[in-house]
């Protein structure tokens, strides 16, 4: 098949976010000025450079209240967050910091979680999860929306401090299957990684 963006597609569900998979989660803790802490899962998300390390990730749709998402207002506000690792074992946890809960809402207390200090940023994070990035912020883009009330914003984060849990180092490497990550695929569907392969990168001239 075939169908052009502008126009509908004809399927049940719009298959966008169903192909362009598995994507991993950005599990964004932030915190205002004032100190009032916020947790939510955001599925575009990804590590975008090497030197210095960087991620982004995209709050995309209508956005609460009239404002910003508090992801992004906070961000905004205090120039810093953490992507904490959603975990197989943290699935619920994750879930339930999906739900759009009143502005100033502590999804920590929501979901059960334990709040762990930063050493270079103020957010907590999620003490559960093996894996945090602390990030401060690089810029928030604003990009195209057709949709009236709708707003697509990219934050770019520079990463500055990264805990890792020593279990889930193994001969000094990262072990995938101790870590036991969770993606994100289209509609309710999520995926975890249990299998993993490798292939060494070909030098040039690639040999027939």
């Amino acid at each position: 098949m075939f169908y052009a963006t502008n126009e509908h597609h004809g399927l049940r569900h719009n298959p966008f976010n169903a192909l362009i998979v598995p994507r991993p989660i950005g599990w964004i803790s932030s915190q205002d000025a004032a100190g009032r802490v916020n947790l939510a899962p955001y599925s575009f998300f990804n590590g975008v450079a090497y030197h210095p390390p960087q991620v982004m990730f995209s709050a995309t749709g209508p956005h609460s209240q009239g404002g910003d998402k508090d992801s992004l207002a906070n961000i905004r506000e205090t120039g810093e967050f953490v992507v904490n690792l959603a975990t197989w074992e943290l699935r619920e946890q994750m879930n339930l910091t999906a739900a759009p809960a009143p502005r100033g809402t502590d999804e920590f207390e929501v979901a059960g979680l334990t709040k762990a200090p930063a050493r270079l940023v103020a957010p907590p994070r999620v003490a559960e999860s093996p894996v945090h990035l602390e990030c401060k912020l690089v810029e928030q883009v604003e990009l195209l929306t057709d949709e009236t009330g709708d707003r697509n914003i990219v934050t770019f984060g520079h990463v500055v401090g990264i805990h890792i849990d020593e279990r889930i180092i193994k001969d000094g490497v990262i072990d995938i299957h101790a870590m036991n990550p969770i993606s994100r695929l289209g509609g309710k569907d999520y995926a975890r990684v249990t299998e993993v392969f490798a292939m060494t990168r070909p030098s040039w001239p690639v040999e027939g």
